[in-house]
């Protein structure tokens, strides 16, 4: 099955379907209390934000944020669960990468959950700390880099 992604930037008139999928991944990718810090982030920080599309739909989003010459953090990535495992994930690396290289990046930084980390780790980033209820009760902050070659 061979699935086409589109990526356009993300506009505050669609911040309802961007909580959806916040809605949809939790608890099991995110902690209930982050939702307050999303909303936050698309009413005021949304700037690098993307959304991911296919057949029209939005089915994820991520941002590339930061103002370092030389590294940026992704925030944010979600994918509806009902998409995942199909290579949208991938694609949306592979779009996040494309990024870094064409701003000059060396690094990204990613701080993922627990539950997220394993995706991350299957582009090359590695664990450089970990912090126990992080994100809430039972949910672990891992933090990640992704150098970019």
């Amino acid at each position: 099955m061979d699935i086409q992604v589109h990526f356009r930037p993300y506009s505050r008139n669609e911040r309802e379907t961007c909580l959806g999928l916040f809605d949809a991944n939790c608890p099991e990718f995110f902690a209930p209390g982050e939702r307050l810090d999303y909303a936050s982030f698309l009413d005021t920080g949304s700037a690098c934000y993307e959304l991911c599309q296919v057949q029209g739909q939005v089915v994820g989003a991520f941002g590339l944020t930061g103002h370092g010459r030389l590294c940026r953090s992704v925030s944010w990535l979600l994918l509806h669960p009902s998409f995942q495992d199909m290579g949208i994930g991938s694609a949306v690396m592979a779009r996040l990468i494309r990024l870094a290289i064409s701003l000059g990046l060396e690094l990204v930084e990613i701080a993922a959950s627990h539950k997220s980390a394993p995706f991350f780790t299957k582009f090359g980033a590695v664990i450089n700390g970990f912090i126990p209820d992080g994100w809430g009760a039972g949910m672990h902050r891992v933090d990640m880099a992704l150098a970019i070659r």
